[in-house]
């Protein structure tokens, strides 16, 4: 079982019958760009730059929030390098690594996709 640090409001209510097991995974990895950073750093640390570079839809103030809060639920650490000019990377936790089966299964998944045809 894996335990969130420091949960976001939808998932510390208690039980109930809205409160599915899916509703509480969505409320963590759901937001807009989650899974695809997440995606980005599964395999090694990324500087801020690499991920706006891999991410070029999400905004530098989009990319930043979504950064604090993963970091905020454990799924990832920030490691600030004392140098000139200052240095920034982003790795995945053993909890954010534990989503690579979900994210691979969606990658999978997503390659056997065919483009949708446009209406001419």
């Amino acid at each position: 079982m894996v335990t969130i640090a420091n949960p976001p409001p939808k998932l510390r209510a208690g039980p109930s019958a809205e409160n599915c097991a899916v509703e509480r995974a969505l409320a963590v990895v759901g937001a807009k760009w989650t899974l695809i950073v997440l995606h980005h750093l599964m395999d090694t640390p990324k500087r801020f730059g690499e991920l706006q570079r891999l991410v070029p839809g999400a905004s530098p103030k989009m990319l930043t929030v979504r950064l604090r809060e993963l970091e905020q639920l454990g799924l990832l650490t920030r490691t600030v390098h004392a140098e000139i000019p200052p240095r920034v990377d982003y790795q995945l936790t053993p909890q954010g690594r534990s989503l690579r089966p979900i994210i691979d299964s969606i990658e999978k998944w997503g390659r056997s996709l065919r483009p949708a045809k446009r209406p001419s």
